[in-house]
């Protein structure tokens, strides 16, 4: 399928776009390319391929849980600008007093 700069043209005003006319000529070429493209692709056999959502068979591949030494809290904090009963003080990002 052909795209022509009216084509774009038309789009464009159908969406509200402001395009100008240098723009206008790149892009239709690219998107008669695009289509051409999608036009191939339509034609490739996919008899006997099973539908997919993911190219790999793997399910959960997870490593196992190791306990570890974790960072100690006054090196975790020491960057901190604020800190208050050992944790990160940060500015309020809702207004009121209220919770949750």
């Amino acid at each position: 399928m052909k795209i022509t700069e009216e084509t774009v043209s038309h789009v464009a005003r159908l969406a509200r776009l402001a395009m100008p006319p240098e723009d206008l000529r790149q892009l239709a070429p690219q998107l008669s390319d695009i289509l051409e493209y999608a036009e191939q692709l339509q034609q490739v056999n996919m008899e006997g391929v099973e539908p997919t959502s993911h190219p790999f068979q793997e399910v959960n591949v997870l490593r196992e849980d190791a306990v570890r030494p974790s960072l100690p809290r006054d090196l975790a904090l020491a960057n901190a600008p604020e800190q208050e009963a050992g944790q990160v003080r940060v500015p309020a990002v809702l207004e009121g007093s209220g919770g949750a």
